[in-house]
């Protein structure tokens, strides 16, 4: 069964459960309360993929944290906070999708999968902001690590989420995907873009979908949203009208472009050995666009 019903898209990364307890990060004593609470729980990292047992994520008590490590408060699951600390080298990893990534999370419920990217978006972002960008000072986390400020000019800085669109136009009973330089042979998804400063989300897809394929966009429509922490975007998924088939590739970017047609969707979704082409991984929101488009 798609996980893409008519009308209803659930991407992953989403469902995630836990109370996030924005209350608690700027009250110091009852952050310190959860802090002390013997109940608290530590996400198990193993540098930035999460260990997982019997299909789960490990947690470990929280006294087990490094000394002196950034601590992020997640939430409260069922009235005990749940943390995770920030790596050593977490500002150094690499950024993406870890080829290996998608096997690990395949072995999780929703909700955790959700809570776990949250965990590794924040842990990545406390990893590439321990200076300052205004002054170059040293920073430290607060409001139960939701924020750092900067030690030498007190600026305080959050976390941010990038917008990127990603979207499938259609034309006549087909849509339009793209292979990425250096992928898999055979392995298409829908095209995707950042948004840039100044641009709506119609504008920004109507632009991305020109300058890679030559294709001229209208009639956008949202579909879903995906948080997506390699490193920390928020992909939003859309569906548009192409004017044409006629297709001007950007090379710099793109292998390859191809027309589907539903049958050809279909067929890869499910699959099967003689589809002609390769449908985007699990957890991926192209895939759950895909399903959407066949579901109607």
């Amino acid at each position: 069964m798609p996980r893409a019903e008519r009308g209803r898209v659930r991407p992953g990364f989403t469902g995630a459960t836990i109370d996030r307890a924005d209350r608690l990060r700027g009250d110091p004593a009852a952050l310190a309360a959860a802090m002390a609470d013997p109940r608290a729980r530590l996400l198990a990292l193993d540098g930035l993929d999460p260990l997982i047992e019997r299909g789960r994520l490990q947690w470990r008590a929280l006294a087990e944290a490094p000394p002196g490590a950034d601590l992020v408060l997640l939430g409260l699951v069922d009235g005990v906070p749940h943390f995770v600390a920030v790596p050593d080298r977490a500002g150094n990893a690499a950024t993406g999708r870890p080829p290996h990534i998608f096997g690990l999370l395949a072995q999780l419920p929703r909700d955790e999968m959700a809570l776990y990217g949250a965990a590794r978006a924040m842990v990545e972002w406390h990893g590439r902001h321990r200076f300052c960008p205004a002054c170059a000072g040293t920073t430290s986390a607060f409001k139960g690590g939701w924020g750092r400020q900067c030690g030498g000019c007190g600026a305080q800085h959050f976390p941010r989420t990038d917008p990127v669109v990603i979207m499938l136009a259609e034309h006549d009973g087909a849509v339009l995907l793209g292979r990425g330089l250096g992928w898999p042979e055979g392995r298409y998804s829908a095209l995707a873009g950042f948004v840039e400063p100044g641009e709506s989300i119609e504008e920004a897809v109507a632009r991305e979908l020109l300058e890679e394929s030559g294709v001229r966009a209208f009639d956008v429509r949202y579909v879903a949203s995906q948080p997506w922490p390699f490193p920390s975007q928020l992909m939003i998924g859309c569906h548009c009208i192409s004017e044409g088939r006629a297709l001007d590739i950007d090379t710099s970017e793109l292998a390859d472009l191809i027309w589907a047609t539903r049958d050809e969707v279909v067929a890869a979704l499910a699959g099967d050995a003689d589809a002609r082409f390769i449908a985007p991984p699990p957890f991926a929101i192209a895939r759950d666009l895909l399903e959407w488009w066949v579901a109607g």
